[in-house]
């Protein structure tokens, strides 16, 4: 094996070490930014609108029923 096919051959086990590393670190930084705001109650407003919506859909002529 020449010095050029074992430098090729670690370049992209490398390159794709990085690019995960890199991928959990932005995971990490959005977990961090946004967990409060996942812990946060769903308006009662919204909740009322999806409410219309489902009930909407209930009613709505030829629904399946699953």
């Amino acid at each position: 094996m020449s010095w050029d096919n074992a430098v090729s051959e670690e370049k992209p086990n490398e390159k794709s070490r990085a690019i995960r590393a890199r991928q959990r670190a932005i995971g990490r930084e959005l977990r961090r930014m946004y967990d409060d705001v996942a812990q946060e109650p769903v308006p009662e407003d919204f909740l009322d609108l999806l409410r219309r919506i489902d009930d909407a859909e209930d009613a709505r002529p030829g629904k399946k029923v699953s």
